[in-house]
């Protein structure tokens, strides 16, 4: 689990330090690389699991390369299906007893029951993953769809719904709604909990409730369906990524 863990951690951090010090000068936005390096470095050594640590620093490298915050994607959304694959494969391969060293058995209460080390590291991992890294891939996906690809900056078209004729803004590549890199982890993070709580009718009722208070927005949408597409494949990329975190974390647990 902890080698799983330390990867998605990696790759967490490197995104949201890319995100956060996007606009600092080159030097903090360095520093701020090598303090999310050194704490993987530190956590794995700690925990006896140095190579683990190495690989996290290994997948935040190609992550921070093949996945860019701005412009195309070279990769599309593939390194985050290879990334997924990778974390599964090290949860099945790894015993989940490795990484306790210098620590020794460490066990935490949790509402899940009692976490080991391993698993508070892996949980950590893949919240860490929802808050940044998940909202490029969510670009990533609306770009390879290519919804509105001819769209500029600040561009807008006019939709005619049953309300009659409406102006909105055009999607081009690279182009996020505003507020959708709040409320893409707020809501990668509700189904996440909700998943691992087993709270299935809630999933269900706030996946619903999303649908209800976009249909208004999605009803004047035009007969290009930008705005329908938009809604439905950000939602769908966004939602399996929580989901497979969630389901990564109970197999962790399981194991």
């Amino acid at each position: 689990m902890i080698v799983a863990g330390l990867m998605l951690l990696a790759v967490g951090g490197a995104a949201l330090v890319r995100s956060v010090f996007r606009r600092s000068e080159p030097g903090i936005r360095l520093a701020a690389f090598g303090v999310v390096g050194a704490a993987i470095l530190a956590i794995g050594l700690l925990a006896g699991a140095p190579l683990a640590a190495v690989a996290g620093l290994g997948a935040a490298a190609l992550w921070l390369w093949l996945m860019p915050d701005r412009g195309s994607s070279p990769a599309s959304i593939w390194p985050a299906a290879g990334l997924g694959a990778l974390s599964a494969l090290a949860v099945v391969v790894v015993p989940a007893g490795y990484g306790v060293g210098a620590f020794g058995r460490v066990e935490i209460d949790s509402p899940l029951g009692v976490l080991s080390l391993p698993a508070v590291i892996l949980m950590l991992g893949t919240l860490s993953y929802l808050l940044e890294a998940a909202n490029v891939v969510v670009r990533a996906a609306l770009e390879r769809e290519n919804i509105a690809p001819d769209a500029e900056p600040g561009e807008t078209q006019t939709v005619v719904g049953p309300e009659g004729p409406t102006v909105m803004p055009k999607l081009g590549p690279g182009q996020v709604m505003k507020g959708g890199r709040l409320i893409g982890p707020l809501e990668r993070a509700i189904v996440f909990g909700l998943t691992l709580a087993a709270a299935y009718p809630l999933l269900a009722a706030f996946i619903a409730a999303k649908g209800i208070v976009r249909f208004p927005e999605i009803s004047r949408d035009g007969d290009g369906g930008d705005r329908a597409e938009y809604f439905l494949v950000g939602s769908m990329v966004s939602w399996v990524q929580a989901l497979s975190a969630a389901f990564l974390v109970w197999w962790g647990l399981r194991s």
